[in-house]
């Protein structure tokens, strides 16, 4: 009985402000802890998402070309694309590919002069290869507007009974050799589709700040070596540039099956792959086989790009949202908190796992810089990036709840 109650009245004696300053000690060991602990399986079990290594070339020597070139139909929906469409059009006429390609342009009832300027492209190229331009009926409730234009273009290149579709947008520039490599991957691996991330423009302060993180966080959300496993169920695409077989597409249900998908490509891409039986795929970053002509040079226009999908890419869960935010203040922001405040919270420990952690962050940060030619200074600035982020995926949920959600090219997907 002395003893305890020795300890009770030391217990009570003992100044709060203490008390509180070891908790708080203790809470930003155990944060930072957890937080290292993060990093460590994100760099070693999680499919090595980080080393951006998964592309289309150079291509392997034993990879020949195919004894048949396979028929090709381009399907490219455009809605108000007045400022790209030249440039895009004029990338597919100039292909190299050795085998029969038509290209289809489906104009969206767009308000500008998309389809004249497409047009007048192709009459100046006429000798390198044709171009269909076409409009689909009026949109009707339960689709897209891209997945409609598609949708219409399929039923429009059926009559060439294609064994590929190239479906890419209007804002995407191919190579001349791109359409060559993707069909020689697809045959060679039996692959049932082939999509490459495009090159984004990453002109100015923010597009070089948020953009390599856009194409990081998309890794790690959907690891491209999983999605390139053929036992793997994880399914993944990029919409700029699939190669997509034409008779796996319709046999598993067509771009009707995904009618309202926001998020189409990765949508496409499981229905592609997981539709049984399972099929191989791949995705790939490009090098210079894609190029967007989509201008990130505004804060504004990478905030919209993000906030239009990443609460559908929550399935408009409140649980989920708050589980993300927690989630990327513990995983991205955790490290230079225990490291700024070391004066606050006196944690000698906590600011040396911090550093750690955040050495790890911009360790895996590295490679996706490099495949950009980018300053390695900017492998610091990825806990910048995911507060950046964060606040786009509250501001789409915010968007959604406000009738505002998946707005685009002047319609309202919410």
């Amino acid at each position: 009985m002395e003893l305890r109650s020795s300890a009770n009245l030391l217990f009570i004696n003992y100044p709060k402000s203490h008390l509180r300053f070891i908790n708080l000690y203790l809470q930003m060991l155990t944060l930072i802890s957890i937080s290292l602990l993060i990093w460590i399986y994100l760099l070693g079990f999680h499919g090595g998402f980080w080393r951006a290594d998964q592309k289309l070339s150079p291509m392997p020597k034993s990879m020949n070309a195919p004894p048949n070139w396979p028929d090709i139909v381009v399907i490219i929906p455009a809605r108000d694309e007045s400022e790209t469409i030249q440039e895009v059009i004029k990338s597919h006429l100039m292909s190299d590919y050795p085998g029969r390609y038509e290209i289809i342009l489906m104009d969206d009832h767009s308000t500008d002069n998309t389809a004249i300027l497409a047009q007048e492209t192709a009459s100046q190229h006429a000798h390198l290869a044709s171009l269909c331009v076409h409009t689909p009926p009026i949109l009707p409730a339960g689709w897209t507007g891209k997945l409609w234009a598609q949708h219409h273009g399929i039923l429009r290149a059926k009559k060439f009974a294609p064994k590929y579709f190239l479906l890419t947008d209007a804002d995407i520039v191919h190579a001349p050799d791109t359409l060559r490599a993707l069909v020689t991957k697809a045959e060679h691996e039996n692959l049932k589709m082939v999509s490459l991330m495009a090159r984004l423009d990453m002109r100015g302060p923010w597009g070089q700040m948020l953009i390599p993180a856009f194409i990081y966080f998309f890794m790690k959300l959907y690891p491209f070596t999983k999605i390139n496993k053929p036992g793997n169920r994880l399914a993944g695409a990029a919409g700029g540039c699939m190669l997509v077989d034409a008779e796996r597409l319709i046999e598993t249900g067509g771009i009707e099956k995904i009618r309202s998908a926001l998020i189409d490509d990765c949508a496409l891409a499981d229905q592609i792959k997981n539709t049984s039986p399972r099929s191989p795929i791949f995705l790939g970053l490009a090098d210079k086989e894609v190029t967007s002509l989509r201008d990130n040079r505004h804060l504004s226009s990478i905030w919209d790009m993000v906030a239009r999908t990443a609460y559908t890419q929550l399935d408009y869960s409140i649980i989920k949202l708050m589980t993300t935010l927690i989630g990327m203040v513990s995983v991205y922001l955790m490290a230079p908190l225990a490291v700024l405040t070391l004066h606050w919270h006196g944690s000698i420990m906590a600011a040396i796992l911090g550093l750690i952690t955040w050495g790890l962050m911009a360790y895996s940060f590295w490679p996706t810089l490099k495949t950009y030619n980018l300053s390695p200074l900017l492998t610091v600035t990825l806990p910048i990036c995911g507060l950046f982020y964060s606040m786009m995926t509250l501001s789409s949920a915010i968007y959604h709840w406000q009738g505002k959600g998946g707005q685009w090219k002047g319609r309202n997907y919410s």
